[in-house]
């Protein structure tokens, strides 16, 4: 039984490139609710019962974090990866990315003031997902 499962597992093959899984629409969802928030104006912001200032930096921040996001695994494909200096660079851009996506979404969901963390967990799916997507490439970074 253990080398029949053995030469099942070895017999599927790899798939590398399985981070573009989560990258791809992560990236996505940021870039959509970035580009919908321009152009950047105080009105919104009041909408919100945000400083002007707080809505500019979570508009600028979520277009960045998913360009940035994208851009990186971009520039660490294998025909740029082996200069040492943008192995390192794509690397802290994914990890800066994921933490603006983190830092983002946390903000998003201490403004719609649940009542309990439970609250956010059964009811605030999105934002859970987007925050742990954020949270696994600022962990992760480009060392996939």
């Amino acid at each position: 039984m253990d080398k029949v499962l053995k030469r099942l597992s070895t017999s599927i093959p790899e798939f590398c490139a399985s981070h573009w899984l989560l990258r791809l629409p992560l990236a996505v969802v940021f870039i959509q609710q970035g580009l919908s928030k321009f152009p950047v104006t105080a009105d919104d912001a009041a909408t919100f019962d945000l400083p002007y200032l707080v809505w500019w930096f979570v508009a600028y921040g979520e277009l960045g974090s998913g360009i940035g996001l994208l851009g990186a695994a971009f520039i660490s494909l294998k025909a740029l990866s082996h200069l040492p200096i943008i192995s390192e660079v794509s690397d802290m851009l994914t990890r800066f990315s994921g933490i603006t996506m983190c830092s983002i979404t946390t903000g998003v969901i201490w403004t719609s003031q649940p009542e309990s963390f439970m609250d956010v967990v059964l009811y605030d799916n999105l934002h859970v997902f987007l925050w742990v997507g954020g949270l696994y490439f600022a962990l992760r970074g480009n060392r996939l």
